[in-house]
């Protein structure tokens, strides 16, 4: 954890965002988000591959591989893609957070408990440190968690296409 530069900070260490940014970065999920393409591309392959292993069986259920192959594909790899997107969801939802608490001028935060919540109001100095982190760190991970939504998503549709053609 990051000691903060401000003396007076009253919110706790592991509520303050950047402290929440440095946990997030290091946790085995999330860091697969910083990674370069190659090595991020690679780890995403393996979720889809692994996710085959619940999607195959019932897309073989539905269309029998001897008789149906290409259905079977298109309906295993989309089945497969949908553990895929959950994965994406969550590690999008994880980045926005703290990317939403480093961006804020306050910072919300429980003393000991959900009942006795506090803001406190960022000074200029954390602010602006905060905020660089954002557009030089988070807003690319972000970006390419976009980015990877729509190439899924671009799939979906020639998916969707090369099944009505068979």
């Amino acid at each position: 954890m990051i000691r903060s530069s401000v003396s007076n900070c009253p919110v706790p260490t592991d509520q303050q965002p950047l402290n929440e940014y440095e946990e997030l970065k290091a946790s085995w999920l999330f860091r697969d988000a910083t990674l370069d393409w190659r090595e991020y591309i690679t780890k995403l392959a393996w979720i889809w591959g692994l996710s085959w292993l619940f999607a195959g069986p019932i897309a073989a259920a539905s269309f029998p591989p001897h008789k149906y192959i290409a259905h079977f594909i298109l309906c295993g790899a989309a089945g497969a893609s949908v553990g895929l997107v959950l994965i994406l969801v969550r590690l999008y939802l994880g980045w926005f957070y703290v990317c939403d608490r480093l961006c804020s001028p306050t910072v919300f935060y429980e003393e000991s408990g959900w009942y006795d919540g506090q803001t406190w109001t960022k000074p200029q100095e954390i602010l602006n440190r905060d905020r660089l982190i954002v557009s030089y760190e988070i807003k690319p991970i972000l970006r390419r968690l976009q980015f990877t939504f729509a190439g899924l998503a671009g799939m979906y549709v020639t998916g969707t296409i090369v099944w009505h053609l068979f």
